[in-house]
C-alpha cells in the first residue's frame, strides 16, 4: 500500500477561517508555496475563493488573478499543484498553467462546464467532493436520516454523471465533505466509517485540518490550535490507507505517516 499524501492548504484570500488574508498577496503566497513544498509537500492545494460556511462567492476575475500566477511560479519551483475551484474557466487557465489536479467541491454541480474541461484533459487528477449546496447557506442542507449511506449515495451518484459526461475512472479521486453541509456528528459518523468510502473504488482525500468540529471536542476556539487534534486524525487516516489529507501544517503530517508507514513494514 502506497503511503497517504499531504496536500498542503494554499488560500489566497481574505476571509478563509484559519489563514484568511496571510497570503492574499502574489508574493507572500509565493513564498508560503516555497515554505511548504520545503516541509516536503506532495501537492500544494492553491485556492482564491473560500468555501468556509457562510461565505460569499467572488468573481471569476478576481479568482483568476489571485491563482493563476501563483500557479505559474510553483509550477517552475517544481511543485505539484491542485487548483481548488468550482468554475470551469479557472480549471482551464489553471491546466494551461501546469495544474495536475482540480479539486472541486462542488463535484461539479455548481458549474455544468466543468465536467467537459477535465473529460477534454484526460491527464488531470479530478477531485470530487460531496456537496449540497454553496457556502452561503449549505449548513440548511445539513439534513439527514443516515449521514453515511447519503453521502456515500450522492458522491456514486456524482461519479455516474461524470462518467457519462466524459470522465475517466482514473480521473477521479473522492472527497466525503467533511463541514460541508454536515454538522459535527456527522463529521464523526462519516470519520468512524471511512472505510465504506473507501469500498466505493476511487482515491480518498479528507480534509479536516483545524475544522470547527474538533475544536468543539477539545475546546479550541482558535484554528491554530487544533493542530494536534488534525494530526491525530492523519494518523488513523493514514493507518486506513486513504489516499490523501489536505492540511495547512505540512512536516507534522508528514511526520505521522512515516511512523505509520514504519509499523506497516
Amino acid at each position: 500500500m502506497s503511503n497517504t499524501l499531504v496536500m498542503g492548504i494554499l488560500n489566497i484570500t481574505p476571509d478563509s477561517f484559519a489563514d484568511g488574508g496571510k497570503y492574499l498577496s502574489k508574493s507572500d503566497a509565493i513564498t508560503q508555496g516555497r515554505r511548504l513544498i520545503a516541509e516536503g509537500v506532495d501537492i500544494i492545494d492553491v485556492g482564491g475563493e473560500s468555501t468556509r460556511p457562510g461565505a460569499e462567492r467572488i468573481s471569476e476575475e478576481d479568482e483568476l488573478t489571485r491563482v493563476i500566477p501563483v500557479v505559474i511560479e510553483l509550477v517552475k519551483d517544481g511543485a505539484v499543484i491542485s487548483v481548488d475551484t468550482m468554475r470551469a474557466e479557472v480549471a482551464k487557465q489553471a491546466i494551461a498553467a501546469g495544474a495536475t489536479y482540480i479539486n472541486d467541491v462542488s463535484g461539479g454541480l455548481a458549474d455544468e462546464k466543468m465536467a467537459q474541461v477535465i473529460a477534454s484533459n484526460l491527464n488531470i487528477q479530478y477531485i470530487v467532493m460531496h456537496w449540497r449546496g454553496h457556502s452561503k447557506d449549505m449548513q440548511k442542507q445539513a439534513v439527514y436520516e443516515d449521514v453515511v449511506k447519503e453521502v456515500k449515495d450522492e458522491l456514486d451518484e456524482r461519479v455516474t454523471g461524470l462518467l457519462k459526461a466524459g470522465v475517466s475512472t482514473e480521473q477521479i479521486i473522492l472527497d466525503p465533505g467533511i463541514g460541508f453541509a454536515k454538522n459535527s456528528e456527522h463529521n464523526w459518523q462519516i470519520l468512524q466509517n471511512i472505510e465504506r468510502f473507501q469500498l466505493l473504488g476511487y482515491p480518498l482525500l479528507v480534509g479536516v485540518s483545524r475544522k470547527k468540529f474538533l475544536g468543539e471536542l477539545i475546546n479550541a476556539p482558535e484554528p491554530d490550535n487544533r493542530e494536534a487534534a488534525t494530526i491525530a486524525l492523519t494518523t488513523e487516516l493514514a493507518r486506513l490507507g486513504v489516499w490523501g489529507v489536505r492540511t495547512h501544517a505540512v512536516k507534522a503530517h508528514k511526520d505521522a505517516i512515516s511512523v505509520i508507514e514504519r509499523l506497516r513494514k
